[in-house]
């Protein structure tokens, strides 16, 4: 297991630490985002869209739970903050956004525990509103 450790003051540092982090991304990689509600798990996402794929498209998938984001390679964006048990995410089918050969990126994971998978790289984000973040990454 190797952890990193990064604290960012400011937008732009945050942002850059998203763009970093998009560079060590390969197609088949599932992203585990942990953070209280406000600490930027969207707007890190967004980071890692922009980095990977040049468009700054990224919204929270909130309502919807899920949006993808076509490019190479593609990018699902799952948001599990709304699902409350297994029988959602049997309605919802959120299981195929688990291709193989996309990244994946899933704000809420603690939320489904079972969808996601053990090797999943894990960011948590501390820190919220004006405060500076800490972003802490896990790898297996």
């Amino acid at each position: 297991m190797h952890v990193t450790r990064q604290r960012t003051g400011d937008l732009a540092g945050f942002a850059a630490s998203a763009s970093a982090f998009a560079a060590t991304l390969r197609a088949g990689d599932v992203v585990a985002l942990s953070g209280e509600l406000g600490a930027g798990k969207t707007t890190f996402v967004a980071g890692v869209v922009m980095a990977l794929q040049g468009r700054d498209a990224a919204t929270s998938p909130t309502f919807t739970f899920w949006h993808r984001y076509e490019g190479e390679p593609a990018i699902n964006h799952l948001d599990l903050y709304r699902v409350e048990g297994d029988a959602d995410l049997a309605t919802l089918g959120l299981e195929e956004a688990f291709t193989g050969d996309e990244i994946v990126l899933v704000e809420w994971p603690e939320r489904a525990p079972g969808l996601i998978p053990p090797d999943a790289i894990r960011v948590g984000i501390t820190g919220a509103g004006e405060a500076p973040r800490t972003i802490e990454i896990v790898r297996p």
